[in-house]
């Protein structure tokens, strides 16, 4: 079978692993969403393939550990972190890191389960876009805005609409793959789309 990819999709390995395997993928894991929404903040103004380029060096700063340990990082640990070039050094997006952990543990600790509550901003059923092409994909929707709004009022940062709208495409929310992309997911009968 010959495989079409979304057009913003490159010839580079990692960039064709990440379409192929894990965007649009639903993701219901705890971790694995805590880890998206601060990768997606991490991009803000850069390319998405310099973040796919430094996700390991991320999840063996940051994500190896748990919600919890990355929580208690000290201000001296994020200012150590920010000197290894295999991360985007910007002081303020790895301390959002930390500060994303906290808010979520608070989340936590009103006995809010995450995973729904994330879930919970998505379009029921989940939007499946006509996208023709990818320059034609929204860049933000109701869903995220709200979902940006929410979050920032309960001290996330690096959260703007655009950067929740990119987490939720890339966590399965919304399927914006292109519609000759062969890993779209075929509209369902009731689609307007």
């Amino acid at each position: 079978m010959h495989i079409q990819r979304c057009g913003w999709c490159t010839s580079d390995p990692i960039y064709m692993a990440y379409h192929d395997q894990e965007w649009g993928q639903a993701v219901y894991d705890e971790k694995t969403l805590f880890e998206m929404l601060c990768l997606e903040g991490q991009q803000a103004g850069l390319s998405w393939i310099t973040v796919l380029k430094k996700r390991d060096c991320y999840r063996a700063h940051f994500f190896q550990y748990s919600i919890a340990e990355i929580a208690a990082f000290s201000d001296a640990e994020l200012a150590e972190k920010c000197q290894d070039a295999g991360l985007i050094r910007h002081l303020g997006k790895l301390t959002a890191i930390r500060d994303n952990a906290q808010a979520w543990l608070r989340l936590k600790q009103q006995q809010i389960d995450v995973v729904k509550w994330l879930w919970a901003f998505a379009a029921q059923p989940k939007l499946n876009n006509n996208v023709p092409h990818y320059a034609d994909a929204a860049a933000q929707s109701a869903e995220s805005q709200r979902m940006s709004k929410t979050l920032k009022k309960m001290g996330f940062k690096f959260v703007g609409p655009t950067i929740c709208y990119a987490f939720m495409q890339a966590v399965g929310m919304v399927d914006d793959h292109e519609n000759h992309c062969t890993f779209k997911t075929p509209p369902l009968p009731s689609d307007k789309s």
